[in-house]
């Protein structure tokens, strides 16, 4: 077995423990809904026992929880992106990309109220991309000092120093995407007349 598998497998007794804390049930009761032995049960979560099908799929649907999400299998050939929001200095920021390096992308979201804080411009490698998809934002570029309204896009390079903040005291929803430097972006549209 890989060093991966092997990993994921000593880690599944001690998932299943806090699982089980976590939603406030008793080897007993497990027990009752699963059919599975507390003795059994006791040995899975302490890793004195390996963990089977037999055993994980009537916990599986006890938890009400995919098997793969269950044991912590690694998502690395699941398409599908588990954004985890960061937030830094009241902004919400959500990850739509995973891949290092290229393109990245972002939701980021600036709670009501964050107006009138001062402007701190930073500049960094790359190029930068953002849509505003509700509310106003401002963006400070250099010694330009704008307003983005809903449907508004910006393209800058990074070098130039760069800030962002909500325009007024509602909320601000925007994408950004930044790429390397020199990576710029390219909007092609047909004429189509009406």
């Amino acid at each position: 077995m890989s060093d991966e598998m092997d990993t994921v497998l000593a880690a599944v007794g001690p998932r299943l423990r806090e699982l089980r804390h976590r939603r406030g049930v008793t080897l007993t009761a497990l027990s009752q809904t699963t059919g599975i032995a507390v003795s059994t049960l006791s040995r899975l979560e302490s890793g004195h026992r390996k963990p089977g099908l037999e055993l994980l799929l009537p916990l599986a649907k006890a938890y009400q929880m995919p098997l793969d999400e269950l044991v912590g299998a690694p998502s690395a050939l699941d398409p599908r992106i588990y954004p985890q929001p960061v937030t830094r200095n009241g902004m919400t920021i959500i990850p739509l990309t995973r891949k290092p390096g290229g393109l990245q992308a972002f939701k980021q979201i600036l709670p009501a109220g964050l107006t009138g804080r001062e402007p701190d411009p930073r500049s960094h490698e790359g190029y930068h991309w953002l849509y505003v998809l509700n509310g106003r934002l401002r963006l400070v570029l250099g010694d330009q000092d704008l307003v983005l309204a809903a449907g508004e896009v910006a393209e800058f390079d990074t070098h130039l120093p760069h800030w962002f903040g909500n325009a007024d005291a509602r909320p601000v929803e925007f994408l950004s995407i930044l790429g390397p430097q020199g990576e710029r972006f390219h909007v092609r549209a047909r004429y189509r007349p009406t």
